[in-house]
């Protein structure tokens, strides 16, 4: 079978004119001679009656005394509809169909409820189906537990069930599809001239996504990355090819020539300082005592006096507390932002981080703490600096000017 995975989020089924839209996608796929696995998000987005978000309302309280356990039993039901409102509408379009859930479908994880990960794939019944209909839409997001219980997989669980599908199934390509044309060189909110970036490699939208770009959860990128699975975003409103992302570059673009493919940020961000003599004890300390309190940290700098790190902005009082409990003074310099150039391109290549700083320096940005991979390069600013330096950026590598041939796999 030349098995397609497609997948629709939130948005893409939130009303008749999305899901018939998406349900044109899938008809023209099999018509192209597919076999299709679709994954289906809830429909809509909070405050729609059957988005995660609204069925989470009905118990998430100040005073819940509903466990994690039945809040995955209950969520997992707006996934459910939507598979079989979706499948209905795919059976008026004369496209054989049929729903299952997670569960059905092969997703086998452990018992972490509401953040489970996915240990097997059992995707039996799945290709049985497959080899009787032409299309089976499977309810995103879950999956089952050895001991039978429902579990959810987390944020951007539907982008994880997609690409494990497609793992198990050795699909062709993934084609996620959602309210944007393709992934663009920066939010087009902050840069009115970003565009949609062509071709990118795995490592890129991974990092760009862990700094802040939302178009797709690296989990997800990872399992396809692993399996060597091209991935497509593309819009369910377009039948434009969007963003293609799978392994090794576009032939038609030197990287030495693109750097930076995309500009990422995140706001929201503390910066905390601690100081000691003790350098030993006090990175042992800080970063054993965050741990202990379930607070992620992040744009780590070790010095030989002191340890410098990123928390977000809502868990820095607590952070603070826990140190100043260990009898440290921490400094801490609230509502930062961090903005991120990624780029296959810049590994090796000299000058990158000088334009950075040239760019930043220009606009009156004072760099607060700053890191550097082969792929990206982070910077911390003040919050109120982040858009003018995310545009001051995507300005220094003229990236409103790509427009890179994206190869085509279909």
């Amino acid at each position: 079978m030349k098995v397609l995975v497609q997948k629709f989020g939130g948005t893409s089924v939130q009303n008749e004119e999305t899901r018939l839209a998406a349900a044109r996608h899938v008809q023209k796929a099999v018509e192209d001679g597919y076999k299709v696995v679709v994954v289906v998000s809830a429909m809509g987005r909070d405050g729609d009656p059957y988005a995660t978000d609204t069925l989470l309302g009905l118990v998430d309280k100040e005073n819940s005394h509903v466990g994690n356990r039945e809040k995955d039993l209950l969520v997992s039901c707006g996934e459910v509809i939507s598979s079989v409102v979706f499948t209905e509408l795919l059976q008026s379009l004369d496209v054989d169909a049929i729903a299952m859930t997670g569960p059905q479908a092969g997703f086998r994880t452990n018992e972490e409820f509401g953040e489970a990960r996915i240990v097997d794939m059992q995707c039996h019944s799945l290709e049985h189906s497959l080899s009787k209909v032409d299309a089976v839409v499977v309810a995103g997001f879950q999956g089952v537990s050895s001991n039978g219980e429902m579990t959810t997989l987390g944020r951007g669980g539907s982008d994880t069930s997609a690409t494990a599908l497609a793992s198990a199934l050795t699909a062709e390509r993934v084609d996620i599809f959602t309210d944007v044309d393709g992934i663009m060189t920066a939010d087009p909110r902050i840069v009115e001239e970003a565009t949609i970036i062509d071709f990118v490699t795995y490592q890129e939208i991974c990092n760009m996504a862990y700094q802040g770009a939302k178009v797709i959860h690296p989990r997800a990128v990872e399992i396809a990355m692993q399996a060597k699975i091209p991935i497509r975003i593309r819009s369910t409103l377009s039948k434009a090819e969007g963003t293609l992302i799978t392994v090794g570059s576009d032939p038609g673009v030197d990287l030495e020539d693109r750097p930076v493919t995309g500009i990422a940020h995140m706001s929201g961000l503390s910066q905390i300082t601690v100081r000691g003599k003790d350098y030993l004890n006090l990175q042992t300390d800080v970063f054993q005592e965050m741990a202990k309190a379930n607070i992620s940290v992040d744009f780590i700098n070790i010095q030989p006096a002191a340890v410098v790190y990123t928390v977000p902005d809502e868990r820095a009082e607590q952070a603070l507390n826990v140190l100043q409990a260990k009898g440290y003074e921490p400094e801490c310099l609230s509502n930062c932002a961090k903005v991120s150039a990624v780029g296959a391109g810049m590994t090796g290549v000299p000058g990158v981080a000088s334009k950075i700083v040239a760019a930043l320096t220009k606009e009156n940005i004072q760099i607060f703490q700053s890191a550097d991979s082969h792929t990206t390069i982070w910077v911390l600013v003040k919050g109120e600096d982040m858009k003018k330096a995310v545009f001051a950026l995507h300005k220094m590598f003229q990236l409103e000017k790509q427009n890179n041939s994206a190869t085509n796999d279909d």
